[in-house]
């Protein structure tokens, strides 16, 4: 069975959906006064590196990290065995 097809629609979706979070930035940073937050983490072995425009940000890009770093452990450890 070909399955390019579903190559190609996944790539679209992935470009729409940057494209759907540039707007809205856009659009929120326009609605605001030009005030837009943000930050990340970079994880290098285990050391994360946080950072961010404010404490703030720094703060809740740092809890969504923990959050997905525990969802990620889940899986690898309750996924049933070949």
């Amino acid at each position: 069975m070909n399955w390019g097809y579903l190559v190609i629609i996944g790539i679209v979706l992935i470009v729409l959906g940057m494209l759907l979070v540039f707007i809205g930035t856009f659009l929120s940073a326009l609605e605001r006064g030009g005030k837009v937050e943000g930050g990340g983490v970079l994880v290098i072995g285990p050391l994360p590196i946080i950072f961010g425009t404010s404490a703030t940000a720094a703060i809740a890009v740092a809890v969504i990290a923990l959050l997905i770093m525990i969802v990620a452990l889940l899986i690898m450890y309750l996924r049933p065995s070949p």
